[in-house]
Formats: structure tokens, sequence, C-alpha cells
């Protein structure tokens, strides 16, 4: 996955800004969400041997490893799925607040690639609360089970 992603993906994000390239990516995800084979396939090549990456328990929950997918880059539940798919331990949703907001006027992420860093001041734009909860609520557990409610 390295060789594809210095190869490939890498040159192709930095030539869209970092915000737009965060976009492409969430969407990308967003779509292979929806197809649950390509899915499954990917989570069976991007699993971590347990003998090599320790699953772990925290406050009775069980995470497969120690590595997550922090808030921010799903803001609005739409690639969870396929994120989790890629082997994170967790994936957060979020951040969502009450109601739907645009964030901080562009730009507001800015690259530096000598620090291999990103600065984001993209503040909380999201769908809003409510829309977050609608597309959980229409989602299948992870296990591909039927849908939760909310």
């Amino acid at each position: 996955m390295h060789v594809l992603y210095e190869k490939v993906a890498r040159p192709l994000f930095f030539r869209l800004s970092p915000e737009r390239a965060h976009e492409v990516a969430v969407h990308a995800l967003a779509a292979l969400s929806h197809v649950a084979p390509l899915r499954r396939a990917l989570e069976v090549w991007a699993q971590l041997p347990a003998a090599r990456f320790a699953p772990v328990e925290v406050c009775g929950l069980k995470f497969p490893n120690r590595v997550g997918l922090a808030a921010g880059f799903d803001k609005n539940a739409e690639c969870w799925r396929a994120a989790a798919a890629l082997g994170f331990g967790h994936v957060e949703i979020g951040t969502v607040t009450a109601q739907a907001q645009p964030g901080n006027p562009k730009p507001r992420v800015f690259r530096y690639p000598v620090e291999e860093a990103v600065i984001n001041r993209m503040g909380f734009n999201n769908a809003g609360a409510a829309a977050v909860a609608a597309r959980l609520a229409g989602q299948p557990d992870r296990a591909g089970g039927a849908s939760r409610s909310a």
C-alpha cells in the first residue's frame, strides 16, 4: 500500500489544494463504503496480524489495535465504514455541531511538505447533528447486520 500511495495517490492529491484532496478522499471512501464486497476485500487486505498489533481493551470496549482515525476526517459520517476497513482500530465521526455550519473562511488548510505537516483551520464545517444522525440511522452496523436505532 505504501508504494501505491507514494507513486500514485500522493502525486495526484498534491496537485489539488489540501482541502480539495481531503474532500476527494472522503468522497472516494464514501463510495467504497457502499460497495460491500470491495469494502470487505479491503478489510481482509488491510487487516493487521494480532500478534504484531495487539488488540486493546479500554473501559470495556475492545479495539483490534491502538491506532484510530480521529474526529475531523469524517465530519458527516459519510465514509466511516471504508475508513474502518483500512485497518484503523477505531474511527471517530465528527466534529458534529447541533446546527449545520460552513466553518472558517477559505483557505483554511495548509500543507508543509518539507515538514510533512498540515495545518487545519477548517473549523467545525459539518452538516449538523440531525443530518449525521439520519445518515447513521440508515447504516448497518460494522458487522453488516441490521440498522441500529438512534
